[in-house]
């Protein structure tokens, strides 16, 4: 889900209106986390979960999101959207992603190069031609029309 998805979701929220957004996607409202673009202030998790429709086409439920409003925050944050906390919560960094620890490289050991063996190309025996008629003759080497 990238950031213009996210302001699909502002636009259509500002379309809707706050009741009439939450009450068709099925969002309870919260004043927990907002959003806050243009000086406005959204819901942070039903702007992420219909952002998610419009990445994936289905859209994401309140409770879908692993560890919370948390992950909400931290997933509109890292694409650079301000999102207010309640009094007295965490505050919440944005998501990285963890990165698998790669294995050491194996030391790289000259390589003994071999000729390249080509196939030997077979040249058919050119074909005989009867002088005569031009026919190709026969394995016999006698022309069939001719003689």
């Amino acid at each position: 889900m990238s950031k213009q998805h996210v302001l699909q979701a502002i636009a259509e929220y500002d379309e809707r209106g706050r009741e009439e957004f939450l009450q068709l996607y099925g969002f309870a409202p919260t004043h927990e986390y907002t959003l806050v673009h243009d000086e406005r202030s959204y819901d942070a998790r039903a702007l992420l979960g219909l952002a998610h429709r419009f990445a994936t086409g289905r859209l994401a439920s309140s409770d879908e999101f692993d560890s919370g409003p948390q992950a909400a925050v931290a997933i509109l944050r890292k694409r650079g959207f301000e999102v207010s906390e309640p009094a007295g919560a965490t505050p919440v960094a944005p998501v990285r992603a963890a990165r698998a620890p790669r294995a050491p490289k194996a030391p790289r050991t000259p390589s003994v190069r071999t000729p390249a063996t080509r196939p030997t190309a077979v040249r058919e025996a050119p074909v005989a031609i009867c002088p005569t008629c031009s026919m190709v003759l026969p394995a016999t080497g006698r022309c069939d029309t001719c003689d």
